[in-house]
């Protein structure tokens, strides 16, 4: 083990991807929220309950979409 820092141009990249994918999830969640939200109002005008198996459908896809974009990181985009 050294005792060195890493230098900026090390860290910079990764604060960066750190910002833009909290900030994508912010929207991402947000629409999200929106869109549920008018959508059970339209349908039944208060929120429905969600079913625990529709939680796991939306759990899985959204793992599927995370492994996605880990396997963009390993493989440097190609």
């Amino acid at each position: 083990m050294t005792n060195e820092l890493p230098n900026a141009a090390e860290t910079g990249w990764k604060s960066q991807a750190y910002l833009v994918g909290g900030l994508l999830g912010l929207v991402v969640g947000l629409l999200a929220a929106y869109l549920y939200a008018r959508a059970s109002e339209e349908n039944s005008g208060s929120p429905t309950r969600i079913k625990a198996v529709d939680a796991l459908k939306l759990s899985v896809g959204v793992m599927g979409v995370i492994r996605q974009i880990t396997d963009l990181g390993a493989s440097g985009g190609k």
